[in-house]
């Protein structure tokens, strides 16, 4: 998975894949372990707070997680909000 290859490469990394596939969206979360303990930060919790954007949800790990829903509009909102976590 491209999340995880990432994780491999990148120190520190939060990523928020977003896809629209089939007329659904896709959310993918992955939280570097280190990061997530430091910022308590819980990929599975932001991925279902997204999920609400695009009319589904999600869940999985602390360090990634993923989310499905039927509203592939509401992924611009969903990539705006998750902003709110990096603060």
């Amino acid at each position: 998975d491209l999340a995880f290859q990432l994780g491999g490469e990148v120190d520190n990394l939060f990523l928020l894949l977003a896809s629209r596939q089939g007329g659904k969206a896709l959310l993918s979360c992955y939280i570097d372990k280190e990061l997530a303990k430091a910022k308590d930060l819980n990929a599975g919790t932001i991925v279902r707070e997204l999920g609400k954007f695009i009319q589904g949800g999600g869940g999985g790990q602390p360090f990634f997680a993923t989310a499905g829903g039927k509203n592939p509009d509401g992924i611009a909102q969903a990539l705006n909000e998750v902003k709110t976590y990096l603060g």
